[in-house]
């Protein structure tokens, strides 16, 4: 049984909208959070393959602390409290050597991510504290843990994220809030897709699928299934760990 509201912080994304479609099958409420497209979110919202799961678009841009304080007070307002918090959102980029890497292309990508998520945790918690429960999933990278070379503009404020997450299950575990985390392998969604056409050539794919166990790129949805379970009374004795879902490719 669930309490309070999924917020997905990043639904409108390929794998943020995933987990939206997957989210709303056990929760009954459900805010997807956006960062500039009202008409996203509520393009996902009328994709839900349940339709009486009641939803709220809210504008998060993560760079802007005032906006995330504003959407999650507007979603408790609306729903009572929220049950999970899970952060999907990330940076486009490209993936440089860490030779190649500038001041700015990092300062980005740890402001959005790193420090984004950061504002994600400090508006959420007084309400998690306060009304006694609540959890946090965070989608950060299978690269921490079999990197592959150029990932390190991904995988570096992901790996703090990671931290930040054990800190909050060790630090707020008392006060009935748990975090862990999902790292997914090579994806066929989101930015995972965009990489398989846009970065190198299909023949160097190839030689990655072939390194997989299970012989195959994952999906959102075999996402969304670990993002779901973490989020779920199911595992209200886990907290602080990182599932890994790659099909076997960090073996």
């Amino acid at each position: 049984m669930t309490k309070g509201a999924a917020f997905v912080v990043g639904g409108t994304g390929g794998l943020g909208s995933a987990i939206c479609r997957r989210l709303s099958t056990e929760w009954n409420q459900l805010a997807i959070g956006y960062r500039s497209s009202h008409e996203k979110a509520s393009a996902v919202a009328a994709s839900l393959p349940n339709s009486s799961c009641e939803t709220l678009p809210v504008a998060c841009d993560l760079s802007d602390r005032a906006s995330i304080e504003t959407g999650i007070r507007e979603t408790v307002e609306q729903f009572g409290a929220i049950g999970t918090m899970v952060f999907a959102s990330g940076v486009d980029i490209a993936q440089p050597f860490v030779s190649q890497i500038s001041e700015e292309q990092w300062r980005e990508v740890i402001e959005i991510e790193l420090v984004g998520f950061t504002r994600i945790v400090s508006a959420t918690l007084p309400y998690f504290r306060a009304q006694g429960f609540g959890n946090f999933v965070t989608v950060v990278s299978v690269a921490n843990y079999c990197f592959p070379p150029g990932d390190a503009l991904s995988s570096v404020p992901k790996a703090g994220m990671e931290a930040l997450g054990r800190a909050i299950a060790k630090e707020e575990g008392r006060y009935g809030i748990r975090a862990n985390m999902v790292a997914p392998g090579i994806i066929d969604a989101g930015l995972g897709a965009e990489f398989l056409t846009s970065l190198y050539s299909p023949e160097i794919w190839e030689t990655q699928r072939k390194r997989i166990a299970l012989q195959r790129f994952g999906s959102g949805e075999d996402i969304a299934e670990a993002v779901a379970f973490l989020a779920s009374a199911k595992a209200q004795y886990i907290t602080g760990q990182t599932l890994i879902v790659d099909g076997g490719f960090s073996l």
